[in-house]
């Protein structure tokens, strides 16, 4: 049906606020879409309920005994686990605050468990979504018989875990649900600024100063230390607590930047690793911006060309007159945003994320043609309620803390801090040209980080896995948030990475069709891997 949303976590870039400087920052906030398994879009308009945070990681479970203070002693615990849902486990372990001090400061990751429905599995396939801020959790309890076959089920236990600072691990938090609503729709002191001009640039600056103040308020020494380096050890230790020699690991998105890294922090470690939708480990803040910019209006464009051979399309004339038309919306909203019946408003920024959020799979093309529909007759609804699909908002509620957790991981991971006004405007006028219809909103997005609180000490270089055991790189020609040409760079960056390549449109290929399954199952079924690269087609 045209106009579904499918029950798929996918990997989202975040539009520019004109009023805060939210740019691309990464390959971003990978939220299931629709968990509700809403099929039409108007059941996806939001009422007008009064808006509180809410968690979205169940009750808390008993925790194991404390480990001891040591490396070795964090991969000893054994969790209590406990039904927690229709045939899974959950449990909470302990992990250190500070990986350089195990006997310092503990935090709790959550993990649910779906046992192996065979009788002599393999080990434990652990399997995380993407983001950085998507709940491992919600995925394995909500998508499992979509995300993993039941070949694959019958064999391993599957388990998923929520990132230190995401869900119901311990958490990154910053603002109540009045206060994002206000971050993420609201105008803003800076909303009629030039965008790029030093009075923008110090408003942009300002904002973003303050909510990092706000995140470490109310988070405290944890802001610190949710890098993604920090997650690969989480990962080695939660290994080592299900008692497998080797990980066994299936990532999506931001999820195969955790895998690159784990491969190259414990090669010797490596099992079966299917890295499905890849990052290009090596890319700067700068590099993603671009790519993903890139890679957006293409999609737009490949959607255009799609809907005007329909007869209910809600543009016209030709592929470049209908992007013009998508521009102009674009425009208007950004000087005459519309205000929705919450009284949130429908600006270029969360027109763009209503824009994007449809792009990932083609089945879901038909809810841009809901959107730009109602935005040509003046009506905000279906561009907020595909917004808050995007922030995981319901009914005025926040479900997950996935933006927080976004901005605080990434701010760890991307290390530049250095604001160069000349360049940033070059780079912004670069975005523009490449993007034509979307691209001079992008711009500037090393200002969402140039104000964090705590300093990041990661490396965004490449990696090699020297001596790790082959490992598959999943790449879609047609992914816009993953460009193709990252798994083609990550495949070539790791010593054993072999490329399998999906001809195609979308954010990931697993799934998308049988000669993809057939190869991504029969690795992880027997351990090999194929001898050369393959090609894939719908």
């Amino acid at each position: 049906m045209r106009g579904e949303i499918r029950n798929q976590t996918r990997e989202q870039v975040r539009p520019q606020r004109r009023k805060a400087g939210w740019a691309v920052v990464a390959a971003v906030a990978a939220a299931a879409l629709a968990l509700s398994g809403c099929s039409a879009l108007s059941a996806l308009v939001p009422g007008n309920g009064s808006a509180e945070v809410q968690s979205n990681g169940g009750a808390p479970q008993e925790l194991p005994e404390k480990p001891a203070g040591s490396v070795v002693g964090m991969g000893e615990q054994s969790p209590n686990w406990r039904d927690c849902a229709e045939g899974l486990q959950c449990a909470d372990v302990y992990a250190p605050l500070n990986w350089g001090d195990p006997a310092g400061e503990l935090i709790t990751l959550r993990i649910v468990k779906h046992e192996a429905t065979g009788s002599d599995p393999i080990g434990t396939l652990f399997v995380n979504p993407g983001g950085p801020g998507a709940s491992g959790v919600d995925y394995v309890t909500n998508a499992l018989d979509y995300a993993i076959p039941s070949e694959v089920q019958r064999e391993y236990d599957v388990i998923g875990w929520d990132p230190r600072g995401v869900g119901s691990s311990s958490p990154i938090t910053c603002l109540d649900a009045a206060g994002m609503d206000e971050y993420l729709f609201g105008l803003g002191d800076g909303e009629n600024l030039e965008p790029g001009s030093a009075d923008w640039i110090t408003e942009v600056r300002a904002e973003s100063r303050q909510f990092g103040a706000d995140c470490q308020n109310s988070t405290g020494d944890l802001l610190g230390h949710v890098s993604t380096d920090d997650t690969v050890q989480d990962l080695d230790m939660l290994r080592a607590i299900v008692g497998d020699e080797q990980l066994n690991y299936l990532g999506f998105s931001y999820g195969t930047y955790i895998g690159a890294r784990y491969a190259d922090a414990y090669p010797q470690n490596v099992g079966r690793l299917v890295l499905d939708g890849a990052m290009d480990p090596a890319s700067t803040m700068s590099d993603v911006v671009r790519e993903q910019t890139r890679g957006f209006e293409l999609a737009l464009r490949a959607y255009v060309t799609n809907c005007l051979t329909q007869s209910d399309c809600p543009l016209s004339g030709t592929v470049d007159e209908a992007m013009q038309q998508i521009s102009v919306l674009l425009d208007e909203a950004d000087t005459q945003p519309l205000q929705g019946k919450d009284g949130r408003w429908l600006s270029a920024n969360t027109l763009l994320t209503a824009i994007i959020t449809p792009l990932y799979a083609e089945s879901n093309w038909g809810m841009l043609d809901q959107l730009f529909a109602a935005v040509l007759q003046g009506n905000p609804e279906v561009g907020l309620a595909l917004a808050d699909l995007y922030y995981d908002r319901e009914g005025g509620a926040y479900l997950s803390n996935s933006t927080e957790a976004f901005s605080a991981i990434n701010c760890l991971d991307y290390p530049e801090r250095a604001v160069d006004v000349q360049q940033m405007r070059a780079e912004a006028a670069q975005l523009t040209e490449i993007a034509p219809t979307i691209g001079r909103f992008q711009g500037y997005g090393a200002l969402s980080c140039a104000e964090w609180p705590v300093d990041s000490s990661s490396d965004r270089g490449p990696v090699t896995a020297t001596g790790a055991a082959p490992i598959l790189v999943v790449g879609t020609t047609g992914d816009p948030a993953t460009p193709y040409r990252w798994a083609e760079s990550l495949a070539e960056q790791l010593d054993s990475g072999v490329l399998l390549t999906y001809e195609g449109e979308g954010h990931t290929a697993y799934g998308e069709s049988n000669c993809i399954d057939e190869v991504i199952n029969a690795y992880l079924l027997t351990g090999e891997a194929p001898a050369k690269p393959v090609t894939c087609s719908r």
